[in-house]
């Protein structure tokens, strides 16, 4: 018996349009799906009840630090939900109403139990951080618009939050999409490999399939991230795409699930595919007839009013950025850069002059409570400055950059900023540290100590596993930090905790020039260069003539032990006779919060006041030795009759 052909266009058309919802179609299906979620996450957490014990990857005791610096109330409350009996009672109630969400049924009662599902998953979910991994928001953003649809009895409210929920998808897939994007590892195609490796998400069986058959895990990232950049397409021509892209989307959670194990991935996600279904369909379509999409409108308005105060702040920020303190001055290097600094250098001090050099991604303003104190206590004269392309300084050399670069301008700045016969003590963090040895030989006599303060160390990147696998994302999250800034994202850019750990008078200054795009510019083009020198690096440091304090933050050396062997060998490299060479580790400390903690900042501050203490005594004593060394010779070489007619 013959089959009945199908024309090829009839077979086409079955592939493509839009999937014809209605709106009681789109709710009923959204919120089944978001219940199938909700019932297996509840049903883990029970199961799984030992991640919420002592030692447990949720267990409160611990995971309440994170919920330290929040108002009380809300921490009594957190409290109260993490207790067991809480935790179980909510996680029953939970596998009540899921399962009851499944049943049949346009209720409004449905909508009460979709809204207990929404809120009750936000206030689990500061107790269970761990193992979410996006799906019990994304199904508690589907159930709680869902729930607040079901309530309303206005097809306008319901076709509105049903667009809130079709646009929160698109977004998820196109923003994640765009921002793969910036890393060069999705762009080669290589990113799937490199993901099915990992400990956490990766899959030995499904690893090796990407290195026996490379061309084919290339084309598959390829297509991945096609999908997710071109999700928005969905709603080209009445959603003539609707069918594919959604059907590609359904494939991709499907096989994280099967091979990832991120089963609750495929309802979660999937869940906001009915909106999008829904609102993609051409408002002539009968399934959709009277739909309401005036929320368009609004929401074009508000992106535009958005976009424009974005604009507005950002240009504001890096007014305020680049804008020199008042009473600072400008040093133009022999690499033509302009970089602007601030201090205070006393003609008539004879002591050395501190120069601070901030780190990667910083700004001068981290070392805010260093210069506090300096000015509190009437101590040593300092300068603060920042690197070309930061804040005010400026960058105008067309050469490619190298961290030479940096080390002559600091060097050109002591020359031209410190008072001749006055000697400095460079004092560097993280990379600033680097900079500042790199410095250190064209000083020659007018340097005194460098400080380093939990410094890079030019063979990090070799020697530390952890430091090598974390360089490529160190380059992602920079390149990510400039394109979003420079897109005007600057205004969404969470105000960093460290920040309010600085004293008042930095803390506006520094948030500026944090949220600028320059800094992070600079910041992507000394980390490039960084990475392809320290990747080069062979040998021993060079020895640097002069005194040294190394300051290392216990979190960094406890997590990377090798990291405190390097730290030894920048010591050990400013040994020799006559030279104060001192190592110490600032216990409880992080690489930034040696700056930003203010108790922290005061510890290592202390270390600094006595190292410095001591390299004066070391040089006057050293000075004095060599005096009456010169005395006793010009005396031996002086003939008896000489000095008498004297």
């Amino acid at each position: 018996m013959k089959l009945p052909s199908i024309p090829p266009r009839k077979r086409l058309s079955a592939l493509l349009g839009p999937i014809p919802l209605t709106r009681t179609q789109a709710l009923g299906a959204s919120e089944r799906l978001a219940a199938v979620t909700s019932l297996v996450s509840s049903l883990e957490h029970l199961a799984n009840r030992r991640h919420t014990r002592p030692g447990g990857l949720n267990h409160w005791a611990i995971a309440r630090e994170a919920y330290a610096a929040r108002s009380r109330p809300l921490r009594k409350a957190l409290d109260i939900t993490a207790h067991p009996w809480t935790t179980r009672a909510l996680h029953g109630g939970r596998i009540a109403a899921s399962a009851a969400l499944l049943l049949p049924g346009n209720s409004r009662l449905r909508g009460a139990a979709n809204l207990f599902l929404g809120v009750s998953g936000a206030m689990l979910y500061p107790t269970h951080r761990y193992g979410t991994d996006g799906s019990d928001q994304a199904s508690g953003l589907v159930q709680t618009a869902t729930g607040l649809a079901r309530l309303s009895s206005s097809p306008q409210v319901q076709d509105a939050l049903l667009w809130y929920v079709a646009a929160q998808s698109t977004l998820s897939y196109a923003v994640s999409g765009w921002v793969k994007l910036l890393g060069s590892d999705w762009r080669d195609g290589s990113a799937l490999g490199g993901v099915m490796r990992t400990r956490t998400y990766g899959e030995r069986h499904a690893w090796q399939l990407t290195q026996r058959y490379p061309k084919q895990a290339r084309a598959l990232a390829h297509g991945v991230l096609a999908l997710e950049c071109l999700f928005p397409l969905v709603y080209v021509k009445g959603g003539t795409l609707t069918r594919p892209l959604l059907a590609s989307a359904a494939s991709f959670h499907v096989a994280n699930g099967f091979v990832m194990g991120l089963g609750r991935f495929v309802t979660s996600f999937t869940a906001m595919h009915p909106a999008v279904a829904y609102t993609a369909a051409s408002r002539s379509h009968p399934a959709v007839a009277g739909r309401d999409d005036r929320l368009l409108t609004v929401t074009g308005a508000l992106a535009a009013g958005g976009a424009a105060t974005a604009a507005a702040l950002a240009v504001a920020r890096r007014l305020r950025a680049a804008d020199p303190r008042a009473g600072a001055g400008t040093v133009t290097t022999r690499h033509g850069n302009e970089l602007v600094f601030d201090g205070v250098v006393r003609p008539d001090a004879t002591g050395p002059v501190l120069v601070y050099v901030h780190g990667l991604a910083a700004t001068p303003g981290h070392f805010g409570w260093y210069v506090r104190a300096a000015r509190e206590e009437n101590g040593h004269d300092w300068l603060l400055y920042s690197r070309a392309g930061y804040g005010p300084s400026r960058r105008t050399t067309r050469r490619a950059y190298t961290l030479r670069e940096s080390a002559d301008d600091l060097a050109d700045l002591v020359a031209s900023a410190v008072p001749p016969g006055r000697r400095v003590v460079l004092v560097g963090h993280s990379l600033g540290g680097e900079i500042a040895r790199r410095a250190a030989g064209q000083l020659g006599d007018r340097l005194q100590a460098v400080v380093y303060l939990d410094s890079s160390h030019p063979a990090e990147l070799n020697r530390s596993h952890q430091q090598g696998q974390t360089a490529d994302h160190v380059g992602s999250a920079l390149q990510a930090f400039t394109v979003s800034l420079r897109a005007g994202l600057g205004a969404l850019l969470s105000r960093p905790d460290w920040l309010d750990n600085l004293p008042a008078a930095w803390r506006r200054r520094t948030m500026a020039e944090y949220a600028d795009a320059r800094l992070w510019r600079a910041a992507l083009r000394e980390w490039r260069s960084a990475e392809v020198e320290f990747r080069g690096h062979e040998g021993a440091l060079r020895p640097v003539d002069a005194h040294a304090l190394v300051v290392s933050a216990q979190h960094t050396v406890d997590r990377d032990p090798e990291q405190l062997l390097m730290h030894g060998e920048i010591a050990d490299a400013h040994r020799a006779p006559g030279r104060v060479v001192r190592t110490t580790v600032i216990e409880g400390a992080d690489h930034d919060g040696l700056l930003t903690d203010p108790r922290l900042a005061g510890e290592a501050l202390r270390h600094l006041k006595d190292f410095l203490a001591e390299t004066d005594r070391t040089d006057r004593t050293d000075a004095t030795d060599r005096a009456d060394r010169t005395g006793t010779a010009d005396h031996a070489t002086t003939a008896p009759g000489e000095a008498g007619s004297r």
